[in-house]
């Protein structure tokens, strides 16, 4: 990142060859590419903006009137999120559906797009590997938010082997490339035309979601180190570092801990750490309050029972700093 702040370059050219370079490295469908946006969120708003608008440039430039374009994205009803902003600022309407009857009924001359959010896959009644057959039965692209689906690591090209027209990734999370950045992943064409409606292009919805050049090597590297990176040494690591803080904090009366590993999204080990109130007098909220504005400051999540964590985004040794600072919390709360 530093050596890409040093030159000047055509940021179209160079997403362009980064994203030939991310595709081999991926080993992606030979008919599949890449381009390096400002997050997933990005993606996924220059992505339909492709498919809604060609290269038709008085379509780009008009954008969120759809005038002459198609207007309506399906999704089911249980994927609906906060995140799906992104898909209604180009001007789309969504459309909400249960059941496969439902997309039967849903889907006409107006129908520009099926967008599966991929940590909703178990609460749907349509699930991911069926939605992208569901979408190419109708002739229908299919695009699945995976922002947040590594590890594991060949969740990278899955869902391109599955069929899915359009992927977007996240950059930082487990990848741990720029926060700033993330991939979409597609076929050549809805690539290219994504490209069109984002920066550095004038006149587009996503000329404000700039992604620098820094950002672009930045995430070119980052994939480099991640397909590298011993996977299975990793995560033993990370349930060592949960294993580490328990064996402390367990040592407190009262104090109980549980470990699980989601299902999608965040698919790392996460913990959760429990206290008998009638031992320790302290609500869980106020305890990630103290914590957070202690010295140094953690963060964990709260919730009504307990406290949350996962160790993937810890340095080697701040497990030992939690887990002092853990227990002198409760041991300053025992009752």
């Amino acid at each position: 990142m530093a050596l890409a702040s040093q030159h000047f370059v055509s940021i179209v050219e160079l997403e362009r060859s980064a994203g030939k370079r991310i595709a081999e490295l991926l080993k992606l469908p030979t008919d599949y590419d890449a381009i390096v946006t400002c997050g997933a969120a990005a993606g996924m708003q220059s992505g339909l903006a492709g498919i809604l608008t060609g290269n038709n440039p008085k379509f780009i430039e008009q954008l969120p009137d759809l005038t002459g374009m198609k207007s309506e994205v399906i999704i089911q009803k249980s994927h609906r999120n906060p995140f799906d902003h992104q898909l209604r600022a180009t001007g789309a309407k969504l459309v909400a559906v249960e059941t496969r009857e439902d997309v039967k009924k849903a889907v006409n001359p107006q129908t520009a797009m099926m967008h599966f959010t991929n940590f909703a896959n178990a609460a749907g009644q349509i699930r991911v590997e069926d939605w992208v057959k569901l979408a190419h039965e109708y002739q229908i692209p299919a695009f699945i938010d995976a922002a947040a689906d590594t590890p594991p690591v060949s969740h990278l090209w899955d869902y391109a082997n599955m069929g899915y027209d359009l992927i977007a990734f996240s950059g930082g999370k487990a990848i741990r490339g720029p926060q700033c950045a993330g991939l979409l992943i597609g076929k050549k064409e809805l690539i290219a035309n994504a490209l069109l409606n984002n920066s550095p292009h004038e006149d587009t919805l996503g000329r404000a979601m700039k992604v620098g050049k820094e950002e672009i090597v930045g995430m070119v590297k980052a994939v480099e180190c991640y397909l590298n990176e011993d996977h299975a040494a990793l995560d033993k690591e990370w349930w060592r570092r949960l294993d580490a803080i328990s064996a402390e904090v367990t040592r407190v009366p009262g104090v109980t801990t549980s470990v699980n590993v989601p299902d999608v999204a965040n698919h790392v080990p996460h913990m959760d750490i429990f206290w008998d109130p009638r031992k320790i007098s302290l609500a869980p909220r106020d305890a990630a309050g103290a914590l957070r504005k202690g010295k140094p400051s953690i963060v964990l999540g709260s919730s009504e029972n307990g406290l949350g964590m996962n160790s993937f985004m810890l340095k080697p040794g701040e497990e030992k700093i939690i887990a002092a600072q853990l227990v002198q919390l409760f041991k300053s709360h025992s009752v």
